[in-house]
């Protein structure tokens, strides 16, 4: 893992129909103001790319998958299940997430990141929300990569926060968590991008979910740098 990576001039929209996510949002991103927080559906974000947090087998079945394959169509999932047949295996962990063209002009690309591993799974105990933003990050870096400048403003919604029935304080507290230690790290890979995440928020993770509050930005690892 690289640390002391320069933060992208990406473009980051929340947005979510409860208000109550929105509300917390604000509260954990309130010294990351170039974050723009709405109170509005996913649908009406225009940007390059949107987040749909979905479980591992790319089933577009409920809540905010169900919605954007509405949206875009039924083609969406079949591309996400590819995408997940062909890099995962047909199983997408925890902790990663593909990103597929969406087929329409707006959003131009599809990021599917799992907060859970089935359809309906209750993840408020866990960190799956945090594991799920940074790798939702960590996909449009990648995408970047690939095609320089093709992902330049991204839209998520309060993961976990509906069907994953975490509260929205701790969905928020997460959120921050992912995308501050995204900010701070740069990723060899997936799994270094899990470890890295456990390890920082293990304590986090013991916590009783009531008592979840914003964590302090990570300590960075001691271990020599090295650039990718």
């Amino acid at each position: 893992m690289t640390t002391d990576r320069t933060p992208s001039p990406l473009k980051v929209v929340l947005t979510d129909l409860n208000a109550t996510v929105v509300e917390s949002w604000r509260a954990a991103f309130a010294d990351v103001p170039e974050i723009e927080i709405r109170h509005a559906s996913l649908l009406t974000s225009k940007v390059d790319a949107w987040v749909s947090p979905t479980n591992s087998r790319g089933r577009m079945d409920g809540g905010t998958d169900a919605a954007i394959k509405r949206h875009l169509g039924a083609g969406i999932q079949l591309r996400v299940q590819k995408a997940i047949r062909e890099r995962h295996a047909g199983s997408l962990p925890v902790g990663s997430a593909v990103c597929v063209p969406s087929g329409a002009v707006n959003p131009a690309f599809l990021i599917s990141a799992p907060t859970m591993q089935t359809s309906s799974q209750n993840v408020s105990e866990t960190l799956n929300v945090a594991l799920a933003c940074a790798a939702a990050f960590q996909a449009v870096h990648r995408q970047n990569h690939l095609a320089p400048g093709s992902i330049r403003s991204v839209a998520l919604v309060g993961m976990g926060a509906a069907t994953g029935k975490v509260p929205p304080r701790v969905c928020a507290n997460l959120m921050w968590s992912g995308y501050t230690l995204f900010n701070d790290h740069h990723f060899e890979d997936d799994d270094d991008l899990r470890a890295t995440v456990l390890a920082q928020l293990d304590d986090l993770e013991k916590a009783p979910a009531t008592q979840r509050v914003r964590i302090t930005p990570p300590a960075r690892r001691s271990s020599p740098t090295r650039r990718a």
